[in-house]
């Protein structure tokens, strides 16, 4: 049965014109400070917590990646929370220039608690909060909303009688009107007005005014008017520094991150991979990753990304999925012919360019600490250009077009029998099989003699044919030409070559040659290709296999 859609409202729209929203014209210039939430909201979003253990190994990672703001847990809701704190801060493991922030509701009791947990830090923020939205007030708490303001303002004075006790610590006030995009903007604005006032009038010091969407109800565009209204109609903005907190709930979070900063957040909070509560948070490596590739500095050390997503999960216990945006195990690969030979041609220009400019990948791998090797692999969908990349770059081999037409149906057609990727080993081996193989009548021994004069070149070369060993003679133009004129003599047969090339097949001190050769022969086309250390008779092996594959399409005729 079709889902009732008209037992639900749509979002009431923002109270701006186009001549107030100022946001569509923007860009993302700089990075807004960045907080990580993942020890908090992160945390008590797992079936299973984190314990001591699990918290310092993600806590460490969080410095590593280069995290300066950190919110490290809800000291008066768990114990656990509590006693890390304490560990953070009795054993010294606070950087100087890293400000930890911990979460506490506007009630009395519990700031107290969530202050003794801080005693003896040198820097907080103390992240005061409670809900404000209609359905709160009305459904819940059942109060107006001057008993809502009256809460808020209350938290604000039992934190300011607290940290009286211990002015060693330089304590810093951010308030969350919790469930704000579902708070009335004109109460919103009321309510962080009377904090602001309260906390600036008490201190002198400034303030984080974080504007959450506690659950995401509408499209970014809206999110995003409802933070530039509030930045443009807040009190005391120059002493306020506006942050904002997405949720996924309608996985736009990252999209309602990026329009909020264009409307002037001047901070994000967010978690690792977008854990947490439902369908979670902003991701903010994913929002970083964004700003580096329109070339903006993202403040955090994401060269080692793959050891990041190995913490991340180890202390989550929870897969970062494999499409997960630039994290995920699948993100750099192309299945796909098409996009496989885009990236393939598209690399080997990326040398000459001193900026990134690869179709398909946004960023570069290695910038991240992922492979090229990840990049392409072949299935049932994949195209030549997809062979050649893995052949060129595993094993040093480049191909001829026809060569790999050929190959490519041959490893098409494994593909669908075993309905399942095609690694590069099972690549290489259809190669070998096809090319190099010596599985046909003809094999090659060695060249008996060599005599090379002014007017032509006659060699001799001894062959196993049907298990009989034979020597075949011709003169020509060169070792390969000599070749082919003694095998049209012996097999009575007329040969041309289509396409001949050569290369070295490594570069150490024991280099092989790799040579490839077509030939023609009654206007059939055959492929071979040889490979050995000496660069006179890889051609000749080449040659050999290619003949092989004529005589077995004679022998099958």
């Amino acid at each position: 049965m079709p889902i009732d859609f008209r037992k639900y409202k749509s979002y009431p729209i923002i109270p701006v014109t186009q001549q107030t929203r100022q946001w569509p014209e923007k860009r993302i210039t700089t990075m807004p400070r960045l907080c990580s939430v993942d020890l908090r909201d992160g945390n008590q979003a797992l079936a299973d917590p984190m314990d001591l253990e699990r918290k310092l190994k993600l806590y460490h990672c969080l410095l590593g990646i280069g995290f300066k703001e950190i919110e490290v847990g809800f000291p008066s809701a768990s114990e656990t929370d509590y006693a890390f704190i304490r560990h953070l801060i009795d054993n010294q493991l606070i950087p100087d220039d890293v400000l930890i922030q911990v979460l506490v509701p506007a009630r009395e009791e519990l700031i107290a608690k969530t202050i003794s947990a801080l005693v003896g830090a040198s820097k907080v923020v103390i992240h005061l909060y409670n809900s404000t939205s209609k359905q709160q007030r009305e459904q819940v708490f059942c109060k107006s909303r001057e008993q809502i303001v009256e809460l808020a303002l209350s938290g604000v004075a039992w934190i300011v009688e607290e940290i009286k006790s211990h002015p060693e610590t330089d304590w810093q006030l951010e308030y969350s009107p919790e469930s704000f995009t579902g708070t009335e903007l004109d109460f919103a604005l009321t309510i962080c007005n009377a904090v602001s006032e309260k906390w600036i009038n008490a201190t002198g010091n400034g303030l984080i005014i974080n504007l959450p969407s506690t659950v995401e109800l509408s499209t970014p565009n809206i999110y995003a008017d409802q933070i530039e209204w509030m930045s443009a109609h807040l009190a005391y903005r120059d002493k306020i520094c506006l942050s904002i907190h997405p949720h996924n709930d309608r996985g736009t979070a990252i999209a309602s991150a990026e329009l909020g900063i264009l409307a002037g957040a001047d901070r994000v909070e967010g978690t690792l991979f977008g854990n947490g509560e439902r369908t979670g948070n902003v991701d903010l490596i994913n929002l970083a990753l964004n700003c580096t590739v329109q070339g903006i500095d993202s403040t955090l050390e994401l060269s080692n990304l793959p050891d990041i997503v190995n913490c991340v999960e180890d202390c989550n216990q929870l897969r970062v999925p494999p499409r997960h945006p630039y994290a995920g195990s699948l993100v750099f690969t192309a299945f796909s012919g098409s996009h496989q030979d885009a990236i393939k041609k598209s690399l080997v220009l990326q040398s000459n360019k001193n900026y990134w400019d690869v179709p398909y990948l946004p960023i570069d791998p290695n910038d991240i600490g992922r492979s090229y090797e990840e990049v392409i692999r072949i299935n049932g969908q994949s195209g030549k250009g997809g062979i050649a990349y893995l052949l060129e770059h595993h094993f040093g081999i480049r191909l001829p077009r026809g060569m790999l037409i050929t190959l490519q149906q041959t490893v098409q057609k494994i593909a669908d029998e075993e309905n399942k990727e095609v690694n590069k080993e099972s690549i290489y081996q259809a190669f070998s099989d096809q090319f190099i193989k010596e599985d046909g009548p003809l094999r090659f021994i060695n060249i008996n003699a060599l005599d090379i004069n002014d007017a032509a070149t006659t060699i001799a070369i001894a062959l196993c044919y049907n298990s009989e060993d034979i020597v075949v003679q011709g003169s020509g133009n060169g070792v390969l030409d000599s070749a082919i004129k003694a095998l049209e003599a012996r097999f009575n047969i007329s040969l041309s070559v289509v396409d001949y090339t050569e290369s070295a097949l490594t570069q150490s001190s024991q280099a092989e040659a790799i040579a490839y050769l077509s030939i023609k022969i009654a206007g059939d086309t055959f492929y071979g290709v040889g490979i050995s250390s000496n660069i006179a008779v890889a051609p000749l092996i080449a040659l050999i296999s290619a003949m092989n594959r004529f005589l077995s399409c004679s022998t099958q005729a």
